[in-house]
């Protein structure tokens, strides 16, 4: 059953998850600091923040979950009602008083992020035209990168030395009821996370008016016509299959090895800034918002109106080798050379627009058949954020504090192996239905 006309509606629907996903990422990123001071936490701490947060496990274990009841449930039923989980878990962050609540808050976000993932990104991809399936998920990839602009332009004006900065602690003082310094440098990024929670709740009530998945409800209804021959457990099939053995590992691959860097940099970079490269709270979110907004830019014009119409070999290549020369300027002209940050923050931003996170998104949504496509991308999500959560306990225990370019030497070789990858791996879906790209690779077991 091919999609009908009209998927966008449905898809900028969708994509607020992705908003509220990478939001939550870097509403923690943002406020790093600041939760470390007032809390008096330590590296190790902040390691347990990130490792537990949507950044990592908490993202890992929703994945794992969520992705095997989007094919039992339906992909709506599953991201909608997440939604509820979502508003909870920011709603802890946001009145939270001491790092069990904060960590709990960061745990239960993280688990609603991964549930979403795999749910919204099989959905965009489902209800899209063939001829605008990338550009569908490139618009969930622009409202992936939308949300850490708004939320580091708020951290930039709502940090103590922001542009509303002294507001902001005055209505913090109001609120709170203490002068303490701490508390008030923070209730800046409170507010942020409860800015998170209003638009969940809108993105909640319009998703709950979207049809389900066509194709989803196609394949249920075969499943249930065949209810006499018990089917095999998906992720039997995911494992046993050479084809889905080959998929994963390519799809891994490259997702593995860019995360490492990503989220290194999601959650640890502004804190990067102002230690490696001395500069203050409202500058290095400063920084952060215009790399998102050049991110945002070019998931648009960069890979949704590309995507669908030129090689993405050649398009993935080209944008993942802006990363890996990213990393490059940062590392051998240093992170303490004003001009060195700039052209980093602008190469970055442009490759992250059409660089592995996008096709990566593309590429798992499109190759695993309808009965195990979301199971697939949440075992995927899992490995991948879990990997992250160990790396993450790694940077803060070898990297945090020490020589910055022994860091940005890691940074390169992980990203020149992600191009490597999917450069060689580069699956061959454009311009197809996801029935014919099930045939091609599938045939009669698809």
């Amino acid at each position: 059953m091919e999609p009908k006309k009209g998927s966008l509606k449905s898809t900028i629907a969708v994509s607020l998850t992705n908003y509220l996903d990478a939001g939550s990422i870097v509403a923690g990123a943002s406020g790093l600091t600041l939760w470390m001071k007032y809390l008096g936490l330590t590296n190790v701490d902040a390691g347990w923040l990130n490792a537990l947060s949507a950044n990592c496990f908490g993202a890992a274990i929703g994945a794992f979950i969520g992705g095997r009841l989007a094919d039992k449930y339906g992909r709506k039923t599953i991201y909608t009602y997440n939604m509820l989980l979502y508003m909870l878990g920011v709603a802890i962050i946001t009145i939270s008083f001491s790092f069990p609540m904060l960590l709990a808050g960061f745990l239960i976000t993280g688990i609603s992020v991964g549930v979403g993932v795999p749910a919204s990104w099989t959905y965009i991809s489902e209800t899209s035209e063939v001829k605008n399936r990338g550009r569908n998920i490139g618009i969930s990839q622009l409202a992936w990168s939308v949300g850490p602009v708004i939320i580091f332009l708020f951290g930039w004006l709502f940090s103590p030395k922001g542009f509303l900065g002294e507001e902001v602690r005055s209505l913090g003082a109001f609120v709170l009821q203490t002068d303490n310094s701490a508390a008030l440098d923070l209730f800046g990024n409170r507010l942020i996370f409860f800015t998170l929670f209003v638009v969940a709740f809108i993105a909640w009530r319009l998703q709950c008016q979207l049809n389900e998945s066509a194709e989803w409800t196609e394949m249920k209804e075969k499943r249930a016509e065949a209810v006499l021959k018990k089917p095999e457990h998906p992720y039997k099939e995911l494992f046993t299959n050479l084809i889905n053995i080959k998929s994963v590992a390519f799809l891994v691959g490259i997702y593995l090895t860019w995360n490492f860097v990503a989220g290194t940099m999601g959650f640890f970079m502004p804190a990067i800034y102002k230690t490696a490269g001395n500069l203050d709270e409202s500058t290095a979110n400063l920084l952060q918002a215009v790399m998102w907004g050049l991110t945002a830019l070019f998931s648009f014009f960069g890979f949704a109106m590309l995507a669908d119409k030129v090689n993405q070999r050649f398009l993935y290549a080209f944008g993942t080798s802006l990363g890996v020369a990213a990393w490059i300027v940062l590392t051998f002209v240093g992170v303490n050379n004003e001009t060195a940050v700039w052209a980093f923050v602008v190469l970055w931003g442009v490759h992250a627009g059409f660089g592995v996170q996008a096709f990566y998104a593309l590429w798992a949504s499109e190759i695993f058949p309808a009965r195990y496509r979301a199971a697939a991308q949440g075992v995927m999500f899992f490995i991948v954020r879990a990997g992250a959560g160990i790396w993450s306990f790694i940077y803060t225990g070898v990297f945090m504090g020490s020589d910055f370019s022994g860091v940005g030497k890691v940074m390169i070789g992980l990203l020149f192996v992600a191009l490597l990858v999917g450069v060689f791996g580069t699956p061959k879906t454009r311009g197809k239905s996801l029935k014919q790209i099930t045939e091609e690779l599938y045939g009669n077991q698809g």
